[in-house]
C-alpha cells in the first residue's frame, strides 16, 4: 500500500485553476511518533507548527491582484499535519479567484476561507495572518544562541555517522545548568522523495546534566541521511534529548529552508513559557535566516 503522504510528493501535479479545498491532504502524526515511542495520549511536549507561505495571491472583484505572505500556526497535539505540496497546490488555487471588492475585504474573506478549510481537514484550531508588506522592525528569537559549529574545538572533531545516532550524545563533565545552542548545519531528507531539506536548529536545555557541544553537533549531523518530515525531525531531536538528559526545561525549534514557496518551522517545548515569542506569534514576522 502506498503511503498517504505520497499522493502528490514526487509526482507531477497540475496546478488547480480554481479554488480547490479538496486538494488538502492530512497526514496522521502517529505514523512517525510510534517509531520513537512518543505516545499520543501522553506527549512529552507542547508544540506548534509555524508555516510561512510566500506566494499567496488572489484577485479582487475588480480583477486587481493581491499578493503577500501567509503565516499559519496550528498545535502539535492535533491528530494531523498538512502535507506541504498539497498546501502549495491548495494556495495556488486562489490565484485567479475573486474575493471582495477591495484588497482589505478580499484578504479578510481569503483568510476566513483558509482557516475554515484547514481546521476542517486537520481537526484542530488554526491561526492565520496575511502580510502584504514587511514591518519596519523584525525580531529574531535566537539571536543569543551561539552556533555550535563555531565553538572552540569543533574543528578537532571527526564526523563519521550520517544516520540518526543517539548514542553520540554525551553528557558534559561540567555541572549542569543552561544550554543555549544553534546550528545552521541541519539537514534531513524528505520522507517520500528523499530530496534534501536544509534548516537550522535551536535548542534550549536546562537541567542537572547537559550534552557537550561537540556530541550535540555530532548527533545533529547524524540526521543527514534521515528521511522524515520537518515536524518529525523536530520531535525526534526533542525526544532523544528528553530521554538522554531528563532536563527540567527543553525547547527545540527547527527552522527549515523555503521550498516551493513554503517554509516550515516546528517548535516543541516542555513548558509553554519556552515558546519563542516572535516566531509563534501569528501577528509577528520574525527575521528570516540566510537560507529562508
Amino acid at each position: 500500500m502506498k503511503p498517504i503522504e505520497g499522493k502528490y510528493l514526487g509526482k507531477t501535479s497540475p496546478h488547480p485553476h480554481s479554488y480547490s479545498p479538496e486538494t488538502l491532504l492530512a497526514v496522521p502524526r502517529h505514523l512517525n511518533r510510534t517509531l520513537y515511542e512518543i505516545r499520543e495520549e501522553d506527549l512529552p511536549f507542547s508544540g506548534v507548527d509555524v508555516w510561512h507561505a510566500y506566494e499567496l495571491s488572489f484577485l479582487t472583484g475588480k480583477g486587481l491582484p493581491v499578493a503577500g505572505l501567509l503565516k499559519l500556526i496550528y498545535p502539535a497535539h492535533s491528530p494531523f499535519l498538512v502535507e506541504s505540496k498539497s498546501l502549495k497546490l491548495y494556495l495556488n488555487s486562489f490565484n485567479m479567484e475573486r474575493f471582495g471588492q477591495t484588497p482589505k475585504a478580499g484578504i479578510k474573506q481569503v483568510l476566513e476561507t483558509i482557516q475554515h478549510d484547514l481546521e476542517k481537514v486537520l481537526e484542530t484550531r488554526v491561526e492565520v495572518q496575511f502580510f502584504d508588506h514587511l514591518p519596519r522592525q523584525t525580531v529574531f528569537d535566537f539571536s543569543d544562541y551561539p552556533l555550535i559549529e563555531e565553538s572552540s574545538g569543533i574543528d578537532n572533531l571527526t564526523f563519521t555517522e550520517y544516520h540518526e545516532a543517539p548514542h553520540l550524545l554525551t553528557a558534559s563533565s561540567q555541572k549542569g545548568g543552561t544550554l543555549k545552542a544553534g546550528t545552521h548545519l541541519l539537514r534531513s531528507n524528505c520522507k517520500i522523495t528523499h530530496q534534501p531539506d536544509w534548516g537550522s536548529a535551536f535548542i534550549f536545555l536546562e537541567g542537572s546534566v547537559k550534552p557537550t557541544h561537540g556530541s550535540l553537533l555530532q548527533y545533529l549531523v547524524s540526521l543527514r541521511h534521515e528521511d522524515h518530515f520537518h515536524e518529525e525531525v523536530c520531535e525526534l531531536i526533542y525526544k532523544r534529548l528528553w530521554d538522554s538528559f531528563s532536563p527540567s526545561a527543553l525547547m527545540v525549534a527547527c527552522l527549515y529552508t523555503r521550498r516551493g514557496g513554503l517554509d516550515i518551522c516546528p517548535v516543541r517545548v516542555s513548558s509553554p513559557n519556552l515558546f519563542p515569542s516572535a516566531l509563534t506569534n501569528i501577528n509577528t514576522l520574525s527575521d528570516r535566516l540566510l537560507r529562508q
